[in-house]
């Protein structure tokens, strides 16, 4: 029996364990011996941290198998080298919900280029403290929750966030200029599946006006870094950066819409890489196969 490629039998399988001999051929023969085809394989072995990474996408091409029997399948393998993976249908959408406050440009674009079928995505939800975009999730049919912050209901907001992370299924929680300091417990409980635009080429000017801060000292780069969340505000391991070239004739305002543009476009190309799973964690960084 020979299956032809399909949306339905597409896979892609991620794996990252300390690095040793004999990972790589491990993996390519049990996928072999299961009548997969292999289309695309990247790998790194990072010296410094000694850990191995590897993507790959490929197909069931011969025989009776499913994803479901390689999953089944598969541990025998893993447990022989402690490995952490995942193999999921590459047709298979990343439940994202978005948190926004009042800022609209990176929520707009997301919402644009998931209308064209760029992103992989399907949005759970629109969370905001505040209600200036409402009308925004309304207008494409997508749930809104409004959840306004203060001192005395942070923590409780924070909860009702994670039951509504939980209740979608939510896999990934995308920040688009989401205007509020995370506290450290939710940082944790989001490790490694939530992302956040700043707007600078990290290290970059901190604080209020950045782009009157950045007009005031001549910067001759605007760019903006897309991460990872953690605790440690704006430190986390970085995924995407986006730059521009600007020079004294750029007025403070100027420079604002200059950092619209690579806000948009670098949280846009995080989102991607990491909804067709191509982002690894590496301690305080990350491996990304393009």
């Amino acid at each position: 029996m020979t299956m032809k490629k399909s949306q339905e039998n597409q896979f892609i399988f991620n794996i990252t364990c300390s690095a040793s001999s004999g990972i790589v051929s491990s993996v390519t023969t049990f996928l072999s011996e299961r009548g997969c085809y292999i289309s695309e394989l990247s790998q790194f072995d990072d010296p410094d941290t000694n850990h191995f990474f590897m993507r790959a996408v490929g197909f069931i091409e011969t025989g009776d198998k499913t994803l479901d029997d390689l999953n089944l399948e598969f541990p025998a393998v893993a447990e022989q080298f402690d490995m952490k993976w995942t193999l999921v249908p590459a047709s298979q959408p990343c439940k994202a919900l978005i948190m926004v406050s009042k800022f609209d440009h990176c929520l707009d674009d997301l919402l644009y280029r998931l209308r064209k079928g760029e992103l992989n995505m399907e949005v759970t939800a629109i969370v905001s403290n505040h209600l200036d975009l409402r009308p925004m999730a309304e207008r494409e049919g997508i749930r809104f929750v409004y959840l306004p912050v203060n001192k005395e209901n942070k923590r409780e907001q924070e909860q009702a966030l994670l039951n509504i992370v939980e209740e979608t299924g939510t896999e990934l929680v995308i920040l688009a200029r989401y205007m509020q300091i995370l506290s450290d417990n939710l940082c944790t409980e989001l490790k490694g599946r939530a992302i956040n635009i700043h707007h600078s080429f990290l290290p970059g000017f901190k604080g209020a006006k950045p782009y009157h801060q950045a007009h005031a000292r001549g910067v001759k780069l605007i760019g903006a870094t897309a991460h990872y969340i953690t605790s440690d505000l704006d430190e986390g391991p970085i995924i995407e950066q986006s730059v521009q070239v600007v020079n004294h004739t750029f007025s403070a305002e100027a420079l604002v819409a200059v950092g619209r543009d690579t806000e948009t476009v670098a949280l846009a190309r995080a989102v991607k890489l990491h909804t067709e799973h191509r982002v690894f964690m590496d301690d305080n960084k990350t491996v990304v196969f393009r």
